[in-house]
């Protein structure tokens, strides 16, 4: 919560600076812009993000809510709490964020002013608009989340909550499959419009085929469960083949924990599918030649450049640090069951070495379906400036990407495994 309030109150802070006096109309225009098109999308991560992270967490906790049923707690105390929890956590979290997005945002203005985007003269506002919609954003956002993650904990009965700790659900629910359908369409909608509207009007294509990759992603996101439980079918023969008892324990651990796998690989997947298809969208541009039909004047490609590399840069940090938290979390509250494997004969290095055969699952889903869902950019985009399906550009972007998702997914893992096995097992099985 307090990265993303940091964001949406650095770029909220734009509109501040552009409500300025002596603010020109081309600076204002540039301000305004870079504000609501980039928050915007950094609003729609963040309470995507929020969602997620809430649903792990609570998740997490179905001991603790099984046990506060069976003790006579009633739905509605049980929700109260996960909200009100949800609530304080927000309104701290945009409080710390104050001072560091003050700065984030004067940064963002001294960018824009050393590109030539906006005049030197302007002087950076941080005031109501910064405040007001950072503050509202976090906690609405929290609220919200913590709402929808709390309803499926308070239709459990108590008998049913205490079994949900063991046994846990594989399937999706309806309202989430037809979410995840409609984000698909979407992203499909606009990669349509992006091949037909957009056809040899240049620039101008960057309006819809932008958005694709980013619905579209969203889309397969919401259908991390069936995604885990697919790859993992695939890849379950070769793992139990080189990993041995390490690469059984891996396929069954995935294949028990399905949700929690699936919380992880959303951000893993958005980072693949934001990053890949807003990076070869403006590497396409940069080697097309200017489009005649188009309605927006060669000075102002620039500003479109900086203002892609900005989207990507916030969305892929942003969704970086979620796999971090996320896999980080979901590996750290294992311990206990780390320390039963132990207990029963396995040796740290058996422990560690499941753990990064579950991260090679995680890994291999979020790019394969993250590259899917930059497809519905890169291709349509390809097609309507340069009139090729596959376009010409380095596969270095890709390769980068690709690397990046896999080296972040496997150290997080790792990482917080190796500091979970540093307890005593005894003590851990204590816990």
């Amino acid at each position: 919560m307090f990265l993303g309030a940091t964001v949406v109150m650095a770029f909220a802070a734009l509109l501040d600076t552009a409500a300025g006096s002596g603010v020109d109309d081309v600076s204002e225009e540039t301000l305004t812009t870079m504000a609501l098109v980039v928050g915007g999308w950094g609003l729609v991560i963040v309470l995507f993000a929020v969602i997620s992270t809430m649903t792990l967490s609570v998740r997490q906790r179905a001991g603790e809510m099984a046990l506060l049923k069976s003790i006579g707690a009633t739905p509605f105390q049980v929700g109260r709490m996960i909200v009100g929890e949800a609530a304080a956590v927000a309104v701290v979290a945009a409080a710390l964020a104050i001072l560091p997005a003050a700065g984030a945002g004067r940064l963002l203005l001294e960018m824009l002013q050393n590109t030539d985007q906006v005049a030197e003269g302007i002087s950076y506002g941080f005031g109501a608009a910064a405040l007001s919609i950072g503050l509202g954003v976090t906690f609405l956002a929290a609220v919200g989340g913590a709402i929808v993650t709390a309803r499926r904990s308070t239709r459990l009965r108590a008998k049913e909550a205490m079994t949900a700790v063991t046994i846990e659900q594989a399937r999706m629910t309806r309202k989430r499959a037809v979410a995840a359908i409609a984000f698909l369409a979407i992203g499909l909608n606009c990669a349509i419009l992006t091949v037909t509207l957009f056809d040899d009007k240049g620039i101008d294509a960057m309006q819809t085929a932008g958005q694709a990759s980013i619905w579209f992603s969203i889309g397969l996101a919401l259908f991390a469960p069936v995604l885990v439980r697919a790859v993992t079918a695939v890849l379950a023969g070769p793992l139990r083949l080189l990993g041995g008892t390490s690469g059984y324990l891996a396929v069954e651990n995935v294949r028990r924990r399905t949700q929690h796998m699936a919380g992880a690989l959303m951000p893993i997947i958005l980072f693949t599918g934001i990053a890949t298809g807003t990076l070869y969208m403006q590497s396409i541009e940069n080697a097309a030649p200017p489009a005649a039909g188009s309605s927006i004047p060669a000075d102002e490609a620039q500003a479109i450049e900086t203002l892609n590399f900005v989207v990507v840069g916030m969305l892929s940090v942003f969704a970086a640090i979620l796999v971090i938290n996320t896999l980080v979390a979901a590996t750290t509250y294992r311990r206990r069951e780390f320390g039963q494997q132990r207990l029963a004969g396995s040796t740290p290095p058996q422990v560690l070495s499941m753990v990064g055969m579950e991260g090679v699952v995680l890994a291999a889903a979020g790019v394969l379906f993250g590259s899917i869902g930059s497809i519905v950019t890169v291709f349509p985009y390809s097609l309507a400036r340069t009139g090729e399906l596959l376009p010409d550009t380095t596969i270095g972007i890709y390769l980068g990407i690709v690397s990046t998702a896999a080296v972040l997914t496997l150290a997080s893992c790792l990482g917080a495994a190796r500091k979970a096995i540093r307890v005593p097992a005894v003590q851990a099985v204590a816990v």
